[in-house]
């Protein structure tokens, strides 16, 4: 009988460190808190970057007033995002605009998303493209380095493209907001909230269709009309994305047991 061993011994019991990519504003509160509380209590090392070091502030209609009661996130979650907004490292992030500043001390990069037009500060940032385009490819297995992305946070890597025009993502199995969930909520609340589910204005692309055009075959885009929880996995690559608030729980389930996997006795 073949003796157990342990997959790449020296590593295992290291505390895996996170990172939080966001920008000043805008963020989906389910989807920044909820992975957020799960990672501490997994004892992660977690901490946030923005563009200058501002504290972030996810959307306050997912947090307050009747947006919130109507569209937002539950109560449960409000009170989560309400402790992770006095927590140490939301306090005090760093800054992606600092010269020296990388992305290799992490083991884990999260991007959230959010449909709130002030988090195209972090989907088009050429800084934040560039650290993706070093970081993501260092995902590839058996690396033990992670990527997980959650609705609009995948355009972040769908827009990151080498000089040739191929995002990180090309060859990846991936989810993000699918079209009809944008659609719905679009067209559910135009007349009062105007273009506000829209993050790019009226008439512009949805989630979907520039993720998959970002990819080498449309059919590496994943997805499905059930509200429950869905995320994918890649294959090839440490990476984990989600499509919205309703996947947040499996989201940081699912990556916890990513990092429990690498230290495994098989």
């Amino acid at each position: 009988m073949e003796e157990p061993h342990i997959i790449n011994p020296g590593t295992a019991t290291a505390t895996p460190k996170v990172i939080f990519i966001m920008a000043d504003y805008g963020h989906d509160p389910t989807e920044t808190a909820i992975p957020w509380a799960a990672f501490k209590t997994a004892g992660y090392e977690v901490s946030f970057v923005t563009e200058n070091g501002k504290v972030p502030r996810c959307d306050k209609k997912m947090v307050e007033g009747i947006t919130q009661k109507l569209l937002g996130a539950k109560k449960e979650v409000v009170a989560t995002y309400k402790k992770m907004q006095r927590s140490e490292e939301i306090l005090h992030p760093l800054a992606w605009t600092t010269p020296d500043f990388s992305l290799d001390p992490y083991d884990l990069v999260v991007l959230p998303g959010g449909h709130e037009k002030s988090v195209r500060q972090v989907i088009e940032s050429p800084i934040v493209h560039n650290l993706m385009l070093d970081y993501f490819p260092k995902t590839k297995r058996p690396s033990r380095k992670v990527v997980a992305a959650v609705c609009h946070g995948v355009m972040v890597l769908s827009e990151s493209r080498d000089a040739n025009g191929r995002s990180v993502i090309h060859d990846c199995a991936t989810t993000a907001l699918p079209t009809q969930f944008e659609q719905t909520a679009y067209w559910g609340t135009r007349v009062f909230l105007g273009d506000y589910y829209k993050t790019f204005g009226h008439g512009s692309e949805n989630v979907q269709e520039s993720v998959t055009k970002a990819l080498a075959s449309p059919s590496q885009f994943k997805s499905t009309l059930n509200p429950g929880p869905f995320v994918v996995e890649d294959e090839n690559y440490n990476y984990i994305s989600a499509r919205y608030p309703g996947d947040a729980e499996l989201f940081a389930e699912e990556i916890i047991k990513l990092f429990e996997s690498f230290n495994k006795i098989v």
